[in-house]
């Protein structure tokens, strides 16, 4: 199937919310299973072997799923509220700079994270307060 067949059957059987959810959940869930070896080791060296062992690939990904949901906030169609909007591209930006500590070995992925499973769950309809229950 061609990509541009599968984004066609995706966008009729999937809400843009459930999609950008799924992908959020997937590079999360491949973040959660590569993290605590980095922001555990104690020595610079270490944490940037561990990137280069994958865990750069994926903080790529992730910053990639970021930088698309950018570029979709500053869309005229993109339907949320400007204050919404505005504090999603402030997170971006931060996702994007927190990002390149880690790439750098100077910052924790948890961060990260913690940011994408808060958006994850207002993706899903749960607010913040329900989240942390």
């Amino acid at each position: 199937m061609s990509v541009t067949a599968y984004k066609r059957t995706i966008s009729h059987t999937e809400a843009p919310r459930q999609i950008e959810r799924r992908i959020l959940a997937q590079v999360t869930s491949e973040l959660e299973s590569q993290y605590q070896a980095f922001d555990s080791a104690e020595r610079r060296l270490d944490r940037l072997q561990i990137l280069a062992d994958g865990l750069r690939h994926t903080l790529v990904k992730n910053q990639m799923v970021w930088s698309t949901f950018k570029m979709d906030l500053t869309e005229a169609e993109n339907g949320l509220t400007p204050e919404l909007k505005a504090t999603l591209i402030s997170i971006a930006i931060w996702v994007e700079s927190h990002t390149q500590g880690v790439l750098a070995g100077g910052k924790l992925v948890r961060p990260l994270i913690d940011i994408n499973r808060s958006i994850i769950d207002g993706l899903s309809g749960r607010s913040f307060e329900t989240a942390a229950e």
